[in-house]
């Protein structure tokens, strides 16, 4: 029989246990990675035609993760709107979704280091949009929850932004005529317009406004598991496959080939 004290201290050690437990044990313990992805934005992630599988260049970074874990990756549809939602909520362990850092998420969640960068860009019909000064007047079509949201209504007030859940369904907007202008990350506008049927009819506005970095989002405070991300992230750039992975989305032979001007780890 237990004596009292022997049952306080039993019970004192379940608690320390507990405390110190954090989301890196519980991944390693429940032996999967839950990472929120895109499914519908090329070539992040998107939903794959021949494997029905999600698929991207984002979607390849948190397979490296999950092996550094030596975890199943579980991929969990999402679109930019949700994604700090699913990462706050614990229905995911983190997202690698084209995530931007900035200081306003920051206070939400935390990030890896950087391993992508981009700029707000444009997909206009051709010939109409030059200059940012043109802005004016226009409805420009962004992804609900985003940057490009963000700075436009901040930055250009007499621009009216009309928010989409995505940028397939923005795109269609502007082929509809609700819309002058879409605005996303040069490199995702890039692909879409790339892959689009009558692209002949668009083009990329031939300006940037703004140099954005992604990053993989995590939940607050999850020291251990950020080191884990940093760690796996900085050996896909000596190992090479950094390179490898974004030339298989935008590289040279690729629909949207966009030179690397970024390598995980560069200060920024």
């Amino acid at each position: 029989m237990k004596t009292p004290s022997l049952l306080l201290a039993l019970t004192l050690l379940g608690t320390a246990g507990h405390a110190l437990a954090d989301r890196l044990d519980d991944i390693k313990k429940t032996g999967v990675l839950r990472v929120a992805a895109f499914d519908s934005n090329p070539p992040f992630g998107f939903l794959d035609a021949k494997t029905h599988q999600i698929s991207g260049l984002d979607v390849e970074v948190a397979q490296a993760i999950a092996k550094k874990l030596q975890v199943k990756l579980e991929l969990v549809p999402t679109n930019p709107a949700n994604r700090i939602p699913l990462l706050v909520a614990g229905k995911a362990d983190l997202v690698a979704a084209n995530f931007t850092v900035t200081d306003e998420r920051k206070k939400q969640v935390d990030f890896s280091l950087p391993y992508f960068a981009s700029g707000q860009q444009f997909i206009a019909r051709k010939g109409s949009l030059s200059k940012p000064e043109q802005l004016a007047g226009l409805r420009v079509g962004v992804d609900k929850g985003t940057t490009q949201e963000i700075y436009l209504r901040e930055k250009y007030s007499k621009t009216t932004v009309v928010a989409y859940d995505d940028t397939p369904l923005a795109f269609t907007a502007l082929r509809n005529g609700n819309v002058q202008a879409i605005s996303q990350d040069g490199s995702k506008l890039a692909a879409l317009l790339a892959n689009a049927p009558d692209k002949a009819k668009y083009e990329l506005a031939p300006f940037t406004l703004t140099r954005e970095y992604q990053a993989i989002g995590l939940p607050k405070g999850e020291a251990r598991l950020t080191k884990v991300v940093n760690d796996t992230l900085l050996e896909l750039e000596k190992s090479g496959q950094a390179r490898k992975i974004y030339d298989r989305w935008f590289g040279p032979s690729t629909k949207a080939p966009l030179p690397r001007d970024f390598k995980i780890g560069d200060a920024v």
